[in-house]
């Protein structure tokens, strides 16, 4: 098997690592360091995007009718490794070219493409994801904000938690109970974030400045056209948008990068002689290695056409290993840079990797998933 790059996707990693160099400042390290959901980091995303979209490098794999260029995933996922690897500068618009976006794309109206699918593609749109729930966690089927219908609209009440990005998100993608207990009854609503009656308390946290929120919505009034999909649709379309968020963070190529200087550094000190430390690193470098080629293996399904599986799940629960791999290796030998200022990179990773064990789906919902989809273990076995 050849696992080689092509030279038009060699061509096209240099090409974003050229614009990188161009673009960041100075202090992009300690600026990166707040979070992509900081006031920072937001606000130079909105600089930034733009001139990505201008180059064509923030949504090629979209169509060119929705401001792509048709591009296969691989180009996708070749820009987003050297983003991640770079501290993420496209902020909380990652997830509008990860999956929201392809969602609308997929599954919306005529209008709700014309209405959302042009900024996204401009770099000028911030979006949050209204999952999770005080009383149901990442247990989606569990979940208990309610949408009543009235006529030609939709009441919303409920609440969320953990909800990345809210405070300066411009929309919602919210999740919302129409029916009854279960899955059936899950429908899935666009919501501009100013609507009235929509409430959001930033939760205080090691994880980023601005990155997670409580929201509240207390009568909310959304248009019918605010649905996505039908009634009782809606989880077949969470699903297919899942798949595409768990593998389209490219954490391993963070991991990667810091990992490679805390050994330039343990080498500059004479520390990396001592084999405990080389097995350790090597450890944390399998491990990353390993979540980029399962990674590798789901985009590669995709790009051939084939329905999201299990593996996206496999994947996902890799990548959690290899953020704690290197996280545990720079706190068992590096130490002192965790304190102060001096290493913004050990700390942003580090906060990070506690994140990534609840992002995208707890860890533990996707050990359930990998035991149900992919092993076909009896539920009795995965108690």
């Amino acid at each position: 098997m050849d696992f080689s790059w092509t030279e038009e996707q060699t061509a096209l990693r240099e090409r974003v690592r050229e614009l990188l160099a161009r673009e960041l400042p100075p202090d992009w390290e300690g600026l990166s360091r707040h979070g992509p959901g900081s006031p920072e980091q937001t606000a130079f995303s909105l600089d930034f995007c733009p001139k990505l979209a201008d180059a064509g490098l923030l949504v090629p794999h979209w169509p060119v009718e929705h401001g792509g260029s048709g591009a296969p995933p691989w180009h996708h996922f070749i820009i987003g490794e050297e983003l991640w690897a770079a501290g993420e500068p496209r902020g909380a618009q990652y997830m509008n070219v990860n999956f929201i976006g392809q969602t609308v794309m997929r599954f919306g109206s005529l209008e709700q493409k014309q209405r959302y699918l042009p900024p996204m593609a401009a770099g000028r749109a911030i979006w949050c994801q209204g999952f999770s729930e005080p009383s149901a966690g990442s247990d989606l089927a569990a979940l208990r904000t309610r949408a009543e219908r009235r006529g030609d609209e939709y009441v919303i009440n409920g609440s969320k938690i953990w909800t990345s990005y809210a405070g300066l998100a411009q929309t919602c993608f919210l999740l919302a109970r129409t029916g009854g207990a279960g899955r059936q009854g899950i429908c899935i609503f666009l919501v501009p974030m100013d609507t009235p009656g929509i409430t959001v308390r930033g939760i205080p946290s090691l994880i980023g400045e601005g990155d997670i929120h409580e929201v509240f919505f207390d009568d909310v009034v959304v248009p019918a056209d605010a649905l996505l999909g039908e009634e009782g649709q809606a989880w077949p379309i969470i699903g297919w948008a899942l798949s595409h968020e768990r593998v389209g963070i490219a954490r391993y190529a963070f991991s990667r990068r810091v990992l490679d200087g805390m050994v330039r550094q343990l080498q500059s000190q004479g520390r990396f002689d001592d084999p405990v430390v080389q097995a350790r690193a090597g450890q944390a470098l399998a491990a990353i290695e390993a979540a980029r080629l399962l990674v590798y293996r789901v985009i590669d399904q995709r790009a051939r056409g084939l329905p999201p599986t299990a593996d996206a799940n496999v994947a996902r629960t890799a990548v959690i290993a290899a953020d704690h791999r290197v996280s545990d290796f720079g706190m068992s030998f590096l130490p002192d840079t965790y304190c102060g200022s001096d290493h913004p990179l050990h700390l942003s990773h580090h906060e990070r990797a506690i994140a990534a064990g609840i992002a995208a789906g707890a860890a533990e919902i996707q050990l359930n998933l990998v035991a149900q989809d992919f092993l076909k273990l009896p539920r009795e076995a995965r108690a």
